[in-house]
């Protein structure tokens, strides 16, 4: 599932760092405040992303559990960076826990699923072919 997590077109730049688009692992549409533990390295390096939103807010993704969006499966979160990258490929790894509202696994709470996802990604890398992702958090 997680090979849609991250696609060719994925990192690009920006006039002030990064961003990375970041697909959902899963089966069905969930809640932003179902992603938890969210980690970003880029080349090795730890990078603390922010979220932006739909109407262009910064979240912080430790108070990502107050979100009253969704995360649709043929949409992609966006994670900004605030580092220039060099052009050419980057090591990019992910991990977060995604909770699962609906499969309560224990009387304490629903189940989480922890997603570690790395590639290696061109920055501004063209899209392989048209899509009907949109960029959320």
């Amino acid at each position: 599932m997680t090979l849609a997590a991250l696609r060719d077109d994925a990192l690009a730049s920006t006039d002030d760092g990064f961003a990375l688009r970041l697909g959902l692992p899963w089966i069905r549409s969930l809640p932003v405040a179902s992603l938890e533990g969210l980690e970003l390295a880029i080349d090795g390096d730890q990078v603390d992303p922010v979220l932006v939103a739909l109407d262009g807010r910064l979240l912080d993704p430790s108070g990502l559990a107050r979100e009253r969006g969704w995360w649709f499966l043929q949409d992609r979160l966006v994670l900004r960076g605030w580092r220039m990258l060099p052009p050419g490929v980057h090591d990019v790894v992910v991990a977060f826990r995604l909770v699962i509202p609906y499969l309560q696994t224990a009387p304490d709470g629903p189940l989480t699923l922890p997603f570690h996802v790395a590639r290696a990604l061109r920055l501004d890398a063209p899209a392989s072919a048209p899509s009907v992702s949109r960029d959320v958090a």
